[in-house]
């Protein structure tokens, strides 16, 4: 039975969040603070604000400091301050998108259009390389896949591998997160890039289906099973859109060479285009 007065658990809770919000505002607002400057400004006790700061030290959103002491220093220890970490300002609006966004057209326009992005986007990807590659290079051949999820998920993809539906051999690798999902959705080349760099990590063609720049709520990416299983060379081809059929009486038309054979462009499409 609950005594009079008490608040439901979930209020608590509540409240808890919102003080601790409050408190990692004014951090953000008036610079590294004391536990004194901050349950002044707040209106707090300082073994309340003392307490908001322990738990949000845990969470790597704030760290303390020896406050800069400018001039002669006077006796005694140095206060403690607290300051935001990275962690912590990126709960705050940035703006690194739109940043992004704004940097990649700035290259389209002065430095040669599409393909100017296209080399920044390989260019990118080779960067960040060599964790993936020596995660992959250490896993069994049929780990491959489970090895490229966990590097994902250590750069912020929450990203997992599973065995694709029936009736395809093969796996699927899903990232749930996407950290730069608002500037692939203007540049699809950051997705292309991305999906080369897959295939020729893991030595085959693999195939984007699905993607949260355009929309999806994963990004999946179709493994054959040559790649996860054995490493043969060559692999299979990934699953083609079926091809409507002939009407009877008519000479096909003999495609135009401006259009990329589904295969081939399956390893570098920014999604699957069934």
């Amino acid at each position: 039975m609950k005594n009079v007065g008490e608040a439901p658990q979930e209020e608590l809770a509540t409240g808890e969040r919102s003080t601790r919000n409050r408190v990692v505002r004014s951090v953000l607002d008036h610079g590294p603070s004391t536990a004194s400057d901050l349950a002044q400004r707040l209106g707090l006790t300082q073994a309340a604000v003392r307490r908001h700061l322990d738990a949000l030290a845990a969470d790597g959103i704030v760290e303390a400091r020896e406050r800069r002491v400018y001039g002669a220093r006077t006796r005694g220890r140095p206060a403690k301050v607290f300051a935001l970490t990275d962690c912590g300002r990126d709960a705050f609006d940035q703006s690194y998108d739109e940043l992004a966004v704004d940097a990649l057209r700035w290259i389209g326009e002065r430095e040669g259009g599409d393909e100017a992005i296209a080399a920044f986007a390989r260019a990118r990807i080779a960067a960040q390389a060599g964790s993936y590659r020596e995660a992959v290079a250490a896993a069994a051949p049929e780990e491959r896949a489970q090895a490229l999820a966990r590097a994902l998920t250590a750069d912020g993809y929450a990203a997992t591998a599973r065995s694709a539906p029936h009736p395809q051999q093969g796996e699927q690798l899903c990232q749930h997160h996407c950290p730069v999902a608002h500037a692939a959705e203007r540049f699809p080349q950051l997705c292309e890039a991305e999906t080369e760099f897959f295939a020729e990590l893991l030595g085959t063609h693999v195939q984007r289906l699905a993607t949260i720049a355009h929309g999806d709520g994963v990004c999946t990416t179709f493994i054959p099973k040559s790649s996860t299983a054995s490493g043969a060379s060559p692999p299979p081809k990934p699953p083609e859109p079926s091809k409507p059929p002939r009407t009877s009486g008519t000479k096909p038309e003999k495609p135009s060479p401006h259009i990329h054979n589904a295969t081939a462009s399956a390893s570098t499409a920014g999604r699957n285009p069934a």
